[in-house]
């Protein structure tokens, strides 16, 4: 097999790869939908709403944990997504650098 051939499918794939990663959007939530966040590729933060009804002053734990889970529950997603996208380029099992959970 040639060598450069090779080299050239490789980095195509990685290419897709961080494409996926970068356009990928996972949302989680908790608390019945009280508490949305939205996670890119690279489990970075996009964007977070909180209901008036999730924010109780006696009881600010709560909310703290309602955000974890949705922030779990939306790196979860981002995980599935991107072995998805990975599996779709014949790559199982292959760990890539910058693609944390796969």
């Amino acid at each position: 097999m040639d060598m450069r051939f090779l080299m050239k499918q490789a980095q195509a794939m990685q290419a897709k790869l961080a494409e996926a990663q970068a356009n990928l959007r996972a949302e989680g939530t908790a608390g019945g939908g009280t508490v949305k966040v939205v996670l890119n590729g690279s489990r970075e933060l996009q964007s977070i709403r909180i209901a008036k009804e999730a924010m109780d002053p006696e009881d600010p734990s709560m909310l703290e944990d309602l955000i974890q889970a949705a922030f779990n529950d939306a790196a979860t997603k981002v995980d599935e997504g991107m072995k998805q996208a990975q599996g779709g380029m014949g790559l199982p099992g292959m760990n890539l650098p910058g693609l944390k959970g796969l």
